[in-house]
């Protein structure tokens, strides 16, 4: 079993209230949820993540916030990506957002300390997990090995 849990939370409270009133509640619920996994007897070697829609309308102050919020909740492993409006009946792409922009939310989480940081405009919430845990999981183990054989 991967020891990565998945959840999502909502861009930004006031990017996500133009949804509907429930987006806020998620996005409060999610952090709280969050958190709460950390705290939890026996799982301070579980890894957090969750991923960032970008394209409806945040602004870049609102994504800095909810980043600040992640790492206060001890979240692991964020991801950026486009949103992309599925049919025309879903909420529409407000701006397309430049591969410049992508490498900045990059290097701001990679700064706060997140372990991993994926950010593009494909990038979506399962981009390369399977990659990130098996280096992961190697690099552990890896340690382990080191700190048998200097005993």
């Amino acid at each position: 079993m991967s020891s990565i849990k998945v959840f999502l939370v909502p861009t930004s409270s006031s990017c996500t209230h133009r949804f509907n009133c429930l987006s806020f509640v998620f996005a409060f619920i999610s952090l709280s949820v969050l958190e709460h996994v950390k705290s939890v007897p026996g799982n301070s070697h579980v890894l957090t993540k969750t991923s960032i829609m970008l394209g409806l309308g945040e602004k870049d102050d609102e994504v800095f916030q909810a980043l600040k919020d992640l790492r206060n909740c001890d979240v692991d492993v964020v991801t950026f990506g486009q949103y992309l409006q599925p049919t025309r009946r879903h909420i529409s792409v407000k701006e397309y957002v430049t591969p410049e922009k992508f490498d900045m939310w990059q290097e701001e989480a990679e700064t706060m300390g997140f372990k991993y940081v994926a950010s593009g405009p494909l990038v979506r919430s399962s981009y390369k997990a399977a990659e990130f845990y098996l280096k992961n999981l190697i690099r552990e183990r890896e340690k382990q090995l080191q700190t048998i054989g200097s005993a």
